[in-house]
């Protein structure tokens, strides 16, 4: 009798995977069929996809128990730590075109540094004229300045992604909120004449007071400094690429830090520029605070 190499695999389990919202070049390929195995991951069943559908690569897929709609968020669990039972039907989700986080954040943070140091040193071709900057500017001008070369030192060193890329609209959204309105709109609401060494606005006030300004720089310096310290906690909770979470100790979360010590910018400088990109950053930041909470919990 002729040996017929399907048999061997006839009675192998297997689970299928069908199209939820799938870009279009995608979907006449599904439903997809894959041989299971309770130790295969869902980062495999992703990378499995992509070998049969190569333009929708395994970044922006996202893994949903087809009957509860729970997505399956990282990449580490295996198909027995998920509850995925061989027969069972599976949806993935189109997440967008992504782009690299760390490359991203380096876009975002690098903004900042340049438009501040041109505006700060170059005020001539800006504003019509050279000015004499205050120490209120000098200082929060040397502040911003490390404060975004930490932000990227923390990106490439410190930060710990549970997913490696960001979708392209967060990414715009992140360009325009920090190289538009904490760059450019800062930047030159900042270092104009109104603060500068000889303005009403600071001369006679305590704002011109070396005390008062050494002491928020120091403020600053421990938000700043416990900001990093928070980081390197949540660092120690996962590996890279793992979306499991376990409940962090210490004494503020990373996102209460960046807010105050921008609070201490906006304080020192009074820049209605400064305090329109607080809020717009914090407000936000807080609302993931309490989602993180409230995940990190159930």
């Amino acid at each position: 009798m002729a040996f017929n190499p399907t048999t061997r695999y006839a009675s192998q389990p297997t689970i299928t995977v069908c199209a939820g919202r799938v870009p279009n070049f995608a979907h006449p390929s599904f439903p997809l069929t894959f041989f299971y195995s309770p130790s295969d991951t869902v980062g495999h069943l992703k990378t499995k996809i992509q070998v049969k559908i190569r333009r929708f690569y395994s970044s922006r897929q996202q893994i949903v128990l087809k009957d509860s709609k729970k997505p399956l968020s990282d990449d580490t669990l295996t198909f027995h730590e998920a509850g995925i039972n061989a027969g069972d039907e599976l949806e993935v989700v189109d997440l967008g075109p992504q782009v690299p986080r760390k490359f991203a954040g380096l876009l975002q943070y690098a903004g900042p540094i340049v438009a501040h140091a041109y505006l700060y040193f170059l005020p001539q071709f800006f504003y019509g004229k050279a000015i004499q900057h205050s120490l209120m500017q000098s200082c929060v001008f040397a502040m911003i300045e490390v404060h975004f070369v930490k932000r990227i030192l923390e990106t490439l060193f410190v930060h710990r992604f549970s997913r490696p890329t960001v979708p392209v609209l967060d990414f715009a959204k992140n360009l325009l909120y920090y190289n538009v309105l904490g760059g450019i709109v800062l930047a030159f609401d900042l270092y104009r004449q109104t603060f500068s060494d000889a303005s009403p606005y600071i001369e006679g006030t305590i704002k011109k007071s070396p005390i008062f300004l050494w002491a928020c720089v120091a403020l600053w310096a421990f938000f700043q400094l416990s900001n990093l310290s928070t980081l390197l906690t949540l660092r120690s909770l996962r590996r890279d690429g793992n979306a499991k979470r376990r409940l962090p100790r210490g004494y503020g979360t990373h996102y209460l830090f960046e807010a105050l010590g921008w609070m201490v910018i906006c304080l020192m400088s009074g820049c209605i520029a400064a305090w329109l990109f607080f809020l717009v950053g914090t407000i936000p930041a807080a609302v993931r605070v309490l989602d993180k909470q409230r995940k990190s919990k159930s």
